[in-house]
């Protein structure tokens, strides 16, 4: 069953997604990279403002009391482990598709309000989003339609395996997201709470960006 309680955390991912498929629609169409850099901005900004008009849905999202700082320290050096893994598991064979990536230059200038804007949006915006859509929404709602019944400690091993492999393929380095999505799977399970994953994932999207602008690497946004 489909109630408003699962599209509070299907439609920010949603339109996500369909900002991606148009970004490709139009590129497909004749469409240059460089025209579509403004994209990322709009699809940020509509993500966020669902975010913040769904929020009070989001039971998850509440701070969790009495956590220790070992589950923040934890989730921190999970993050940067994704983070190694990510950069260092682009063989052919762990790749699928082409990657358009990013690149915020202009005639060899670097544009700092598009990749203040990239680093915003992914250390900020995409770990609450889909952290509330793969974790907190589809491993639980796998186990029952009841998603918010679920103990996350308790998700079964099916929830699990189909949620990670699913992850992997909705990013090109396929392997690199099924590693990360087994790691946010366990630090939900383990941790009991949503901002475990979530401050992982936007340590290894944060460490990645940067990296990114220092070294060049553009395909890898």
């Amino acid at each position: 069953m489909f109630d408003r309680v699962n599209l509070y955390r299907i439609a920010p991912f949603g339109a996500y997604v369909f900002f991606m498929l148009l970004e490709d629609m139009l590129l497909k169409f004749g469409w240059e990279a460089n025209d579509l850099r403004l994209l990322y901005a709009v699809k940020i900004t509509v993500v966020a403002g669902l975010l913040w008009a769904m929020r009070s849905a989001y039971s998850e999202l509440r701070w969790p009391v009495g956590a220790s700082f070992r589950t923040w320290t934890v989730a921190i050096v999970a993050g940067i482990v994704v983070f190694v893994a990510w950069i260092n598991l682009t063989a052919d064979w762990m790749v699928m598709g082409e990657p358009v990536g990013f690149d915020p230059r202009e005639q060899d200038e670097i544009d700092w309000f598009l990749v203040a804007v990239r680093l915003m949006g992914a250390a900020l915006i995409v770990p609450v989003m889909e952290e509330l859509f793969w974790r907190s929404f589809l491993m639980r709602w796998i186990d029952h339609p009841n998603f918010l019944t679920v103990n996350p400690a308790h998700v079964g091993l099916k929830a699990f395996c189909i949620t990670a492999v699913l992850f992997a393929l909705a990013h090109s380095l396929w392997l690199a997201g099924l590693f990360a999505g087994i790691i946010y799977n366990l630090l939900y399970m383990r941790s009991g709470t949503l901002w475990s994953p979530i401050l992982a994932h936007a340590t290894t999207n944060a460490i990645l960006g940067i990296w990114i602008v220092s070294t060049g690497n553009w395909g890898f946004w």
